[in-house]
């Protein structure tokens, strides 16, 4: 046991960081109850990004169920958390990336299909979501790849740096982005922790 004790004792444990994309511009969006409202209001917080269509649950860019079940209901049963300070906005385009206006229809969508729905923690939205996909990297915008950039999860830290881009078409792709968001509050986890 003393030889586990000292073996243990001087371990570091060393997590993989998440690539810095860069800052995002800050957006504007109107919310599914009509109010106005700004990406400022979310500093200090993780987002989501995603987008909807008014043809979900049946046909969406995303995995709608599996963003619930995968994603919002692990977000949900840890709100009470401090540091697991997570909020999903997904916006509504008509299928080409064009913002929807009536959201009425998708926000019943989800406040079916989601257990304990919580419209603070996952917005429905609309708002000019090609602006905010308007992302260059590497050489590639997503925007300009067509509609497919509608099938994207975007991933903000706390500042609103750009973390992490995946495919919510895709069921392996929803689980790894849940672990990115794990691996981004094990970050700032380890940052508070080395304050102390």
């Amino acid at each position: 046991m003393l030889l586990v004790f000292i073996g243990t004792r001087s371990c570091e444990h060393k997590f993989e960081e998440l690539d810095d994309y860069g800052q995002m511009p800050s957006f504007e969006f109107t919310d599914a109850f009509g109010n106005n409202r700004s990406s400022e209001e979310f500093k200090g917080e993780l987002l989501l990004i995603n987008t909807l269509q008014s043809s979900c649950p049946d046909s969406c860019s995303v995995l709608m169920w599996h963003l619930n079940q995968t994603i919002y209901q692990h977000v949900w049963n840890n709100k009470t958390k401090k540091t697991k300070r997570i909020r999903m906005i997904s916006f509504l385009t008509d299928g080409n990336g064009n913002p929807e206006t009536d959201l009425s229809i998708i926000n019943a969508a989800v406040n079916d299909l989601a257990e304990h729905y919580d419209p603070s923690i996952w917005m429905i939205a609309t708002g000019d979501v090609k602006k905010i996909y308007d992302i260059k990297s590497n050489g590639v915008n997503l925007v300009d790849s067509g509609g497919d950039f509608q099938e994207l999860m975007l991933l903000l830290d706390k500042e609103h740096h750009l973390r992490m881009v995946l495919s919510g078409k895709v069921e392996g792709q929803i689980r790894r982005m849940k672990q990115s968001m794990a691996l981004l509050q094990k970050q700032y986890d380890k940052k508070s922790s080395t304050k102390e």
